[in-house]
C-alpha cells in the first residue's frame, strides 16, 4: 500500500467490511485504476470524489461485481474473494445503485423492485406481498407512488426514488449510492440523508459518490480523493471541508466563471409570449402559465428553479417535445410554434435534455457516431456519407467539448456519466445553433466538468450564440449567467442580475433559506 495512504493510523477503530486492495484496471490502452486501495467500514459512509473519468464508477463496478478487476483483490471480512457478477456481489451483501438509471420503463414500479428475486410462496409469485413491502418502502422515502405504476410515467427524479428504492430493499451489508441524488429534489435529498442515517445506525455501510460537494459533507464519515485512476488523498470528516475537496481533486480551487463581458448583444434570438403549457401527463392544470421572456444574441439566461416549477417542460416546449397550449415561440423573425423537433433544429434552435440516456444517447453507437448524429445532413447527400467531413467533425466535437475518450471508435457506454453530457452537448453544439437550450446540463458533471462546460458556453455566448440553461443549483446561477429567472408554480417569480444573492434566488423560488 502508498505509505502516503496507510489509513490506519487515522481511521476510525471500526471493522473493514469491504477493501480493495492493489486495484488496476485497463481498457484496452486507457487504464483507468491504478493500484488502488480502498477500505469500506461498518456502519459509516465513505465519500468518494473525483472528477469524471478519475474511476470512481470503476471501482464501484468492481466492488459490486458488474466487472472484473485486470489485477488486485477484493477482500471481504478479511478474506479474499472473486465476484464472477453482480449476483454473486448481491449473495454477498453488497448492492450498488448505479449512475445512470436501469429500470424496466415497461414495468411497473413493484415489479422493477422485486425484478430477479420475487418472492415465492406456495410455489408462485407472491405479488400482493410484494406490493405491500414496495408501499412500505415508499413510505419510508416519503413518497405518495402506487406500486402498479408503470415506471415510464414517473418523473426521473422518482425514479431515481425506484432505484435506490430497490437496493435498499436488498437489506445489503454494503450499499454503494453513485451519484443517487443527481435528479432528486431538495425534499427528496432530505429524506434519503434520513434514510442513509437509519441504515448506518442498523450496521449498513455506505459508499456515496457525488458531485454536489456541500451535499456530500453532510454525510460522510471519511472521505477518499481518486485523480487519474489514483488514489490522491483521504481524510476523516473533521479534516474536510470545500477547499481541501477541490484541490485534491483538480489541483486548485476555482470557481465555475462569470458572465463573458467586453461585447454587446445582438437582435433578439428567441422571443416566447403569454406561453401556455398543460400537464403532460394529463392532470388538469398547466404546468406554465402566460410565460413571456426573450433572450438576445450572446445573452446567457439561467432558468432556477425547484422540482415543479415548470423549468423542464418549459424547455421541452420550446424544443417541440410538445406542443404549447396557447402563446408564441419565435426564433429571431420567425414563428416555430408548428414546427417538429427536427426543424426547429435545422432552423437554429437545440436542446441539450435533462436525461442524457434516455433522450440524449443511442448506446449503440459509438461516441463519434452519438457526436455527429444530429448533424448528419451535413456530410449525407442523397444516399452517400463523406466520411472525412464526419472525422472532421467529431474530431472538432471531442476537442471542443474535452471528452475524456480513447477515441472515436469507442463506446459510449464506456465513458464516464460527465464525459457522456459533454458528448450530448457536443451534438447539439455541432448543429451550429442559434439559440442553445439546456436542461440541467451539469447533472453528474463534476466541478472541473461543469467549469469547462460553462467556459465553453461563455466562448459560444460571444460568437452570438444566445443560451438558456436551467438548473436547481443555486451556485450554478451565480456562475455565467447575464440574467437570472426564477419559476415557481409556472410563472416567472423574479428576474435578477449577475449581483443578487443566493438567498435572494431561494426566496423567489419558495424555498425555505433557514438552513
Amino acid at each position: 500500500m502508498n505509505p502516503a495512504f496507510d489509513h490506519s493510523a487515522t481511521e476510525p477503530a471500526s471493522k473493514v467490511v469491504l477493501a480493495a486492495r492493489h486495484i488496476t484496471k485497463s481498457f484496452g490502452n486507457t487504464h483507468a485504476l491504478k493500484g488502488v486501495n480502498f477500505d469500506i467500514y461498518h456502519g459509516q459512509v465513505t465519500t468518494l470524489f473525483g472528477e469524471n473519468g478519475a474511476g470512481k464508477s470503476t471501482l464501484m463496478k468492481i466492488l459490486s461485481g458488474v466487472i472484473a478487476p485486470t489485477s488486485g483483490d477484493i477482500i471481504l471480512d478479511g478474506s479474499p474473494i472473486l465476484f464472477n457478477n453482480a449476483n454473486e456481489a448481491r449473495a454477498n451483501g453488497i448492492s450498488i445503485i448505479h449512475q445512470e438509471l436501469s429500470l424496466a420503463p415497461n414495468m411497473n414500479v413493484r415489479d422493477n423492485i422485486f425484478m430477479g428475486r420475487e418472492i415465492i410462496t406456495n410455489g408462485r409469485v407472491d405479488f400482493a406481498e410484494e406490493e405491500l413491502q414496495t408501499r412500505e418502502l415508499m413510505a419510508d422515502l416519503e413518497e405518495d407512488i402506487d406500486p402498479l405504476t408503470p415506471v415510464e410515467e414517473l418523473r426521473l427524479g422518482q425514479q431515481q426514488i425506484i432505484e435506490i428504492a430497490r437496493a435498499i430493499s436488498q437489506k445489503s451489508r454494503v450499499l454503494i449510492m453513485d451519484e443517487p441524488t443527481s435528479a432528486l429534489s431538495a425534499a427528496e435529498v432530505e429524506v434519503l440523508f434520513k434514510v442513509i442515517h437509519d441504515l448506518t445506525s442498523k450496521g449498513v455501510s455506505i459508499v456515496y459518490i457525488s458531485h454536489h460537494l456541500e451535499e456530500a459533507l453532510l454525510v460522510t464519515d471519511h472521505a477518499v480523493v481518486l485523480r487519474d485512476g489514483t488514489m490522491t488523498a483521504y481524510a476523516p470528516r473533521k479534516d474536510i471541508d470545500l477547499e481541501w475537496i477541490v484541490r485534491n481533486m483538480v489541483g486548485e480551487n476555482f470557481d465555475l466563471g462569470s458572465p463573458p463581458e467586453g461585447y454587446e448583444f445582438g437582435d433578439t434570438a428567441l422571443r416566447v409570449n403569454d406561453l401556455v403549457i398543460a400537464d403532460p401527463n394529463g392532470a388538469n392544470f398547466n404546468v406554465v402559465d402566460k410565460l413571456s421572456l426573450q433572450v438576445k444574441a450572446g445573452e446567457i439566461i439561467c432558468v432556477y428553479g425547484l422540482m415543479g416549477a415548470g423549468r423542464s417542460e418549459f424547455m421541452e416546449c420550446l424544443a417541440g417535445r410538445f406542443s404549447a397550449q396557447s402563446g408564441t415561440i419565435f426564433l429571431g423573425t420567425e414563428d416555430i410554434g408548428k414546427l417538429s423537433i427536427a426543424e426547429r433544429i435545422n432552423m437554429g434552435l437545440a436542446l441539450v435534455p435533462e436525461d442524457r440516456q434516455k433522450d440524449g444517447l443511442v448506446q449503440t453507437m459509438s461516441v463519434g457516431q452519438n457526436l455527429s448524429l444530429a448533424s448528419i445532413s451535413d456530410f449525407t447527400k442523397k444516399l452517400f456519407t463523406s466520411s472525412s467531413t464526419e472525422n472532421t467533425l467529431i474530431g472538432q466535437s471531442i476537442k471542443a467539448v474535452t471528452v475524456k475518450t480513447s477515441g472515436a471508435d469507442a463506446a459510449i457506454g464506456s465513458l464516464s456519466g460527465g464525459n457522456q453530457q459533454k458528448v450530448v452537448i457536443g451534438k447539439m453544439l455541432a448543429t451550429n445553433p442559434k439559440v442553445l437550450l439546456l436542461d440541467e446540463p451539469s447533472r453528474g458533471i463534476d466541478i472541473g466538468a461543469k467549469a469547462e462546460v460553462f467556459k465553453l458556453l461563455s466562448e459560444r455566448a460571444k460568437e452570438g450564440l444566445a443560451v438558456i440553461y436551467s438548473t436547481s443549483e443555486v451556485a450554478e446561477c451565480l456562475s455565467i449567467a447575464h440574467r437570472i429567472i426564477v419559476m415557481h408554480k409556472g410563472h416567472i417569480s423574479a428576474e435578477f442580475d449577475s449581483t443578487v444573492s443566493k438567498e435572494k434566488i431561494m426566496a423567489a423560488s419558495g424555498e425555505s433559506v433557514a438552513h
